[in-house]
């Protein structure tokens, strides 16, 4: 058996809920972009049609934390 909670919504709402998901996509990305960055690790990106190397001194990581929803 299982201890969790009854979920208030079903999972179609969830994933139904889009200014929620592009929120926790773009705090992953900035996540994953001030780690690399932090590990002096270069990330890829796509441009131009084609996969470049960005390197670490020049990903873009703004210096506030994105604002989170309540």
């Amino acid at each position: 058996m299982s201890d969790m909670k009854a979920v208030a919504t079903v999972p179609a709402d969830r994933v139904g809920d889009l200014p929620k998901i592009l929120e926790a996509m773009a705090r992953g990305v900035r996540e994953a972009l001030v780690r690399h960055k932090q590990a002096h690790n270069p990330v890829a990106i796509w441009r131009d049609g084609a996969a470049v190397w960005i390197a670490p001194e020049d990903i873009p990581v703004d210096d506030q934390e994105p604002p989170t929803k309540s």
